[in-house]
């Protein structure tokens, strides 16, 4: 079976941060910027996090768990450092 790709269209547009929450661009900043506030466009040049329901349908373009706005960091489950991997294996080499 073929390996399973990332979406490179997606992985150009959004950043993964170390939590596993997605940040984007936030849509109507590009044009027709003077007929908005001051404060609306204070607020485009933060990206935004994704919500929950739209990270739920990367998560298949990208073959990967992530983590929405709304979700605690227990959502995902993290894989243990070497440290850790080492000293499970000692602990299951002595039973």
């Amino acid at each position: 079976m073929p390996k399973s790709k990332n979406h490179k269209g997606l992985l150009k547009r959004i950043r993964i941060s170390k939590s596993g929450k997605i940040r984007h661009r936030v849509a109507g900043r590009k044009h027709l910027r003077s007929g908005k506030g001051g404060k609306k466009l204070r607020q485009y040049r933060r990206e935004g996090f994704m919500s929950s329901a739209d990270v739920k349908r990367l998560e298949k373009l990208l073959f990967r768990r992530l983590r929405g706005r709304e979700q605690p960091r227990t959502a995902m489950r993290k894989s243990p450092s070497p440290a850790q991997k080492k000293a499970a294996r000692e602990a299951a080499a002595k039973k």
